[in-house]
């Protein structure tokens, strides 16, 4: 098997970009470093790429592991051909291996491991090689008290069981079924009780395998589940019986054709098919579980990446009834000022004192927005802030931001390592205030599967999960870069390289030395050797630097090249400092890309990304994002009317469609055929989590609390 070619052809790649991204990863590098400062030797291969292409190639490297493993062991047994070997060799997947290796394979006692322990198998490749004229003669032969085989019909039966495990043990013939089920196969559903549920629609239901859409796998999934529907396979019996009947009986007056018909029968029956049918059902839920991970892994992607609200006060209003509403102050910088707990909210409803304490806050502290939480009593708490907001002289908004996950963080030690004299409950207020702030930073502290943007995430591969979010948080993180100065080691841990306690190293050197001045520095911290180092410098970032590149993307390595092209082009880093090079798109156009990079020794890609970067030092790429919607008043259900034209936020994208927050207590769904006027495989081709977006109100139902939305305005 060539790892390379296979990789090659599925990725679209060519062999250098092939060799050189297995070299970087085999040499232990990082994805982030990867795909940012190894550009010339990957092609330009983007992160989410470089992440796709690594698990192939772990796929395969395990996929030819385990083909080694098969072939010594059907050696060591002393029955390895080279027509099995070589069909070992040919196999694409761990299923086509685990085929081959079926026969082979030391098996559980069954009703043919017995059948052999009594002497039967004789019989058994007897009847399926040989015309047998007398079959009660022959098998007269095998009759043995000893064995325990007492007569014709028991040692009939014996070896007909072990036929039967030879046919269910044949490689190609699963090879057909499991191909004819996926083309032709129908999942079907019925209620398994008779009570209304959320199930309603799979009680009397029916899909083909080949079109079946991911997020209804998983919801048939977890109605079987839950005890509510019934699931299986169907596919065309008789089709696959005389298929497998055609394959071990070529001649029509083979006289022993009957014991060899009852006992394919036998082996479908109860062998094959149901363990065709797991497959399948397995296969689907493998393929609705890797989409649901990708999507929920977008989705997290651009909740971490929305643009922060810079520069404001911003008091978290965690909502709540009977417990009260906790309320935080952080300062611009995400500083806990000051906290305190209000009860404008059923029962107390004690409205205008919580005004009273709020206003004295906001004036005291000069609070520029307020923060509430989307969970429970939140529209109640918007309808307070909204009517307290008018009685106030200075300009100040709100916003309803996604809570999911403050509690987790909450109740976390990360959370009391923070705030170790802090209450619980205020915790998720701050939370709330700072993830206005500075999304990615706070968000970060929290685990991804809490976050709230994903579909059936309980239901899904835990460990699988764990990983692609985990990427996705990483790629987030390195995309944008940190403050070394100021970044929590919950931030700095994402970074590459960077290991959980080197982050806490990291943040004790700093508390123990002061700011850092140089990214250089890094190397005197506790256990981040040289690898970690060139991992995680470039992404790294010194507001204050004493070298300005220290400000940017540039990688060390680089800094001596980039000097080389100021000086080429009669700049210096004090330069980048002052901010003076605006003139140095038309100095190089003089020079040319092409020359510049020959005459430093760069790739034109690197150079590139050299030039963007000290152009504006201290970028964060998250600015040039869709700023989120502030709001000064409320809005009702009952407010809603077919025909309105509504300003939302995209909280949620799904297979279906999104939901979108238009500023009433439940999200409206924008159904994804109400998206584009032409057709919409994947809602996430036409919107991504945080998007602002204009929609039309096309449906309000008043018992169900639900407004359907359109984007074809």
């Amino acid at each position: 098997m060539n790892i390379n070619e296979i990789l090659k052809k599925e990725l679209n790649l060519r062999d250098d970009q092939v060799n050189n991204t297995i070299k970087l990863i085999d040499e232990g590098n990082t994805i982030p470093f990867i795909a940012r400062y190894r550009k010339e030797m990957t092609g330009e291969m983007s992160d989410v790429t470089l992440r796709e292409f690594h698990d192939k190639l772990m796929y395969l490297r395990n996929l030819q592991s385990r083909k080694d493993d098969v072939v010594r062991i059907i050696e060591e047994q002393g029955k390895l051909t080279d027509e099995i070997k070589i069909n070992i060799e040919k196999a694409h997947t761990l299923q086509e291996v685990e085929d081959i290796y079926a026969p082979y394979k030391q098996k559980k006692r069954t009703r043919a491991t017995i059948a052999k322990e009594k002497g039967l198998e004789g019989l058994a490749l007897a009847i399926l090689n040989t015309n047998i004229e007398n079959l009660d003669i022959e098998a007269e032969k095998y009759i043995n008290e000893e064995k325990e085989v007492s007569s014709i019909e028991e040692a009939l039966k014996g070896a007909k069981d072990i036929i039967a495990e030879i046919v269910s043990d044949d490689a190609k013939i699963r090879k057909y079924i499991r191909e004819l089920a996926l083309k032709e196969g129908i999942i079907v559903t019925k209620n398994s009780q008779e009570e209304k549920s959320v199930y309603d629609m799979y009680y009397d239901y029916s899909e083909s395998v080949k079109t079946i859409a991911p997020h209804r796998v998983l919801a048939i999934n977890r109605g079987e589940k839950e005890n509510f529907l019934k699931v299986k396979l169907e596919i065309n019996n008789e089709k696959v019986i005389n298929h497998i009947i055609n394959e071990y009986v070529k001649n029509d007056n083979f006289k022993n054709k009957q014991e060899i018909v009852s006992s394919i029968e036998d082996a479908y029956k109860r062998l094959i098919f149901p363990s065709i049918e797991r497959e399948i059902r397995n296969h689907l839920t493998e393929l609705a579980q890797e989409r649901a991970i990708s999507v929920f892994g977008k989705n997290i992607k651009s909740l971490l990446l929305q643009p922060p609200v810079k520069d404001k006060v911003v008091m978290g209003f965690d909502p709540a009834f009977r417990t009260g509403c906790k309320i935080a102050v952080v300062d611009k910088n995400g500083k806990l000022l000051d906290f305190t707990t209000v009860y404008p909210t059923e029962p107390q409803n004690n409205v205008e004192g919580a005004k009273k304490t709020l206003k004295e806050l906001i004036n005291t502290h000069g609070v520029d927005i307020i923060a509430i939480g989307n969970g429970t009593a939140s529209r109640e708490s918007e309808k307070f802030v909204s009517d307290m907001i008018k009685e106030i002289d200075k300009p100040i908004q709100y916003i309803i931001v996604n809570e999911a996950g403050a509690s987790v963080y909450s109740a976390s030690e990360l959370a009391n390592e923070e705030h170790p004299d802090i209450n619980v409950s205020i915790r998720g207020a701050i939370s709330i205030g700072r993830r206005l702030q500075d999304p990615l930073a706070e968000l970060v502290k929290i685990d991804p599967k809490s976050i709230g943007v994903g579909q059936y995430q309980h239901d899904l591969n835990q460990k699988r999960l764990a990983e692609v979010l985990g990427g996705v948080v990483e790629d987030s993180v390195n995309s944008v870069g940190v403050d070394l100065n100021t970044a929590s080691y919950s931030l700095l841990e994402h970074i590459a390289g960077i290991s959980k306690t080197i982050a806490k190293n990291i943040v004790a050197y700093r508390e123990e030395n002061g700011d850092f001045t140089s990214r250089a520095q890094l190397k005197k911290v506790k256990r981040l050797g040289p690898q970690a180092f060139t991992q995680c410098a470039g992404f790294m970032r010194i507001l204050d630097a004493k070298n300005p590149l220290d400000n940017t993307g540039v990688h060390p390595e680089s800094y001596d090249t980039c000097k080389k092209m100021l000086e080429i082009l009669g700049y210096s880093l004090k330069d980048i400092e002052n901010k003076n090079i605006e003139e140095i798109d038309s100095k190089i156009n003089e020079v040319g890309i092409k020359q510049l990079s020959e005459n430093l020794e760069i790739g034109q890609v690197t150079l590139k990304d050299i030039i963007a970067e000290i152009k504006k030092p201290g970028r964060d790429p998250r600015e040039e994002g869709i700023k989120p919607i502030l709001r000064t008043d409320v809005l009702k259900i009952e407010d809603i009317q077919e025909g309105m034209i509504l300003k939302g936020t995209v909280r949620n994208v799904v297979d279906f469609g999104a939901f979108v927050d238009i500023g009433i207590k439940n999200d409206g769904l924008v159904h994804k055929s109400q998206m584009s006027k032409s057709f919409v495989k994947d809602p996430m081709s036409i919107v991504t989590v945080g998007d602002i977006v204009d929609v039309k109100v096309i449906g309000v139902d008043m018992n169900k609390q639900r407004v359907a939305l359109s984007m074809k305005i």
